[in-house]
């Protein structure tokens, strides 16, 4: 059952109208609004760090299952490798011709990576970063007037 006196601890006027509002009220109205700005754009800012949270680690989640897979089939297709140059050189030598051949793969890999790595941005609020800085300006040009 849901008690009808539950809810807000006190009712709170509606603010006076600017025209007739003193210099004190408009103040105060000012850095309500100003507390009120700064928490939601707060808000907004660890919503969407959240959001991107999340997809980054379904992505990486999905991308590690690949990855086990890919290199489950990786390892039996260098087993078959193996084997078929076996046919024509000793066992340990078509071996060896294969390590080699992954470390190569491996070292591109990597380098490739790297570069990848490097032109990742970090996962920053942009949308709540421009949204603050609008706000900001907003503000400047109105006490300017």
């Amino acid at each position: 059952m849901i008690d009808p006196t539950a809810g807000a601890s006190r009712a709170t006027a509606p603010p006076p109208a600017p025209e007739g509002a003193s210099t004190g009220q408009l103040i105060g109205q000012l850095t309500e609004q100003i507390s009120r700005l700064v928490r939601d754009e707060a808000r907004l800012a660890q919503a969407e760090v959240t959001q991107k949270a999340k997809r980054l680690g379904v992505g990486a989640g999905l991308f590690g299952g690949a990855g086990l897979f890919a290199f489950l089939g990786l390892a039996v297709l260098i087993a078959a490798a193996v084997l078929a140059l076996a046919l024509a050189v000793p066992g340990w030598l078509a071996a060896l011709v294969i390590a080699v051949v992954l470390f190569a793969v491996a070292g591109v890999l990597a380098l490739v990576g790297k570069k990848d790595v490097e032109k990742a941005t970090p996962p920053v609020p942009t949308e709540a970063i421009a949204s603050t800085k609008a706000d900001i300006e907003t503000v400047k040009e109105s006490v300017r007037r």
